[in-house]
């Protein structure tokens, strides 16, 4: 069955989730989150659109951002392009990274765009990954309280206030807005842990110790854990990250 044409938005703004395939986690380090920023950031200079916010969360993308000269779906196809390219060479691994299709939705009054705008700098902190959203780095927040650097600021600022920034991000709402439905709060290293000696009757450090048949499949398994990546296993098992790709 073909796929349903996506709904033009009369504004021409959208928030727009890119995912990991298979959850894949598409963020094993700072090095990655930045280089993505870059990607972003060389795309914008082609693609020419504007982007009011943005989120990194490990397997996903939350970006708020208006069409100018390309469609989406020439804009995801430059930043997959020249994203994943780089990651795979990095990680020495090959395929697919990004789910096959984005997810998105229109944003075409001043409210949503609102809505949407505190969705996605409080996404870490929904997931657990801050206390609060200063505090998240992988966010455009920052750049709305300090300097811009990727972001077009002017057009958010003017709808919101200038001086409502911080009120507007401790606001209650009921809204939803496009999200992961099983998107979930990242387990600890010390809870993954725990985890695996529950689920595998054997302590994270010994997997290293087992037989190399038994070994591999407890880390094949163990990468199924919701939100678990390449690097946060091979931290708690010490096992290879080159190991654990390789399976």
């Amino acid at each position: 069955m073909p796929r349903a044409a996506r709904e033009k938005s009369s504004s021409g703004i959208y928030h727009v989730m890119l995912r990991g395939i298979n959850k894949q986690t598409i963020f094993e380090d700072d090095e990655d989150n930045e280089r993505f920023l870059q990607t972003i950031a060389n795309t914008k200079k082609i693609s020419m659109y504007e982007l009011y916010a943005y989120c990194l969360m490990g397997n996903h993308v939350h970006f708020l951002l208006k069409t100018v000269n390309e469609d989406l779906s020439q804009i995801f196809r430059r930043i997959g392009a020249s994203y994943v390219y780089w990651y795979n060479q990095k990680h020495n691994r090959t395929g697919h990274l990004f789910q096959d299709r984005y997810k998105s939705e229109i944003v075409d009054n001043d409210r949503y765009f609102i809505t949407v705008f505190r969705y996605i700098h409080n996404n870490p902190v929904k997931a657990g990954l801050c206390k609060s959203h200063e505090e998240y780095k992988w966010s455009s927040y920052g750049e709305y309280i300090t300097k811009s650097q990727i972001v077009d600021c002017d057009f958010p600022v003017s709808i919101i206030g200038a001086g409502n920034l911080e009120k507007l991000m401790y606001e209650e709402s009921d809204e939803k807005c496009l999200e992961i439905a099983e998107e979930s709060k990242r387990l600890k290293d010390e809870e993954l842990a725990t985890e695996i000696e529950q689920r595998f009757g054997v302590k994270s450090l010994m997997i290293q110790s087992e037989p190399k048949a038994k070994r591999n499949q407890i880390l094949r398994d163990a990468l199924t854990i919701e939100g678990v990546s390449t690097r946060q296993l091979s931290r708690v098992t010490s096992v290879s990250s080159s190991v654990i790709w390789n399976l």
